[in-house]
């Protein structure tokens, strides 16, 4: 990743603040969505080596670097929406939620905003869309690492709860094993039921 070339960018244009912000948890039959939003230091003695796109690194180096970005990050937040959320208003519409929060949580404020993918925020700042930005900007790449480590770690958290799905190591996603556990007992309170229509029979788990 070339170091900070879009924030330094709008920095030069008189943004200040700009935060990178990206979701993790779109995919899953449970848990929430979870969002970060990151402002980094611009100077080169703050910089933060080996930031990239969460999914591309190991979950140790994901864990390293984000002590690092909690450490040295200008200001950071992270938000969740959770699965009855996500099923009243539908994953789009959540994740828009959830990036947005994360954005208003700041503090100091962002006045600039980047997002991965083609997401367009409900926001009155200046804000722009970046496909692939969480592999091309430092601060989004900082947000999804965030957001990765902190949904890895409250789904361990939901794994101690819920045993039988095996939250730990499928992070709520529709593995092989996972389904068949929603067919044997049923669904548990943070599962979706708009994604496991397909295979939920209406049995909730006792």
């Amino acid at each position: 990743m070339d170091e900070l070339t879009y924030e330094r960018e709008y920095a030069a244009r008189g943004y200040v603040s700009v935060a990178g912000v990206d979701e993790v948890g779109r995919g899953p039959l449970a848990g929430p969505v979870v969002c970060a939003a990151v402002i980094l230091p611009l100077d080169e003695e703050s910089r933060i080596a080996g930031i990239d796109d969460s999914k591309r690194i190991s979950a140790r180096k994901r864990e390293e670097l984000a002590e690092r970005i909690l450490e040295r990050a200008r200001a950071y937040a992270i938000e969740e929406v959770p699965a009855s959320v996500i099923d009243e208003i539908n994953i789009l519409q959540a994740t828009r939620l959830c990036m947005k929060r994360a954005v208003e949580k700041l503090t100091p404020s962002a006045d600039m905003v980047l997002t991965d993918g083609n997401m367009t925020l409900d926001i009155a700042l200046p804000q722009r869309s970046i496909v692939k930005g969480d592999a091309l900007v430092a601060s989004i790449g900082a947000a999804s690492i965030l957001a990765k480590v902190y949904r890895d770690s409250l789904m361990c958290e939901y794994a101690k709860q819920y045993p039988e799905y095996a939250f730990e190591r499928n992070a709520g996603y529709g593995t092989a094993a996972h389904i068949a556990a929603i067919r044997e007992v049923g669904i548990c309170p943070i599962h979706r039921r708009t994604f496991v229509t397909k295979f939920w029979d209406g049995k909730l788990r006792s």
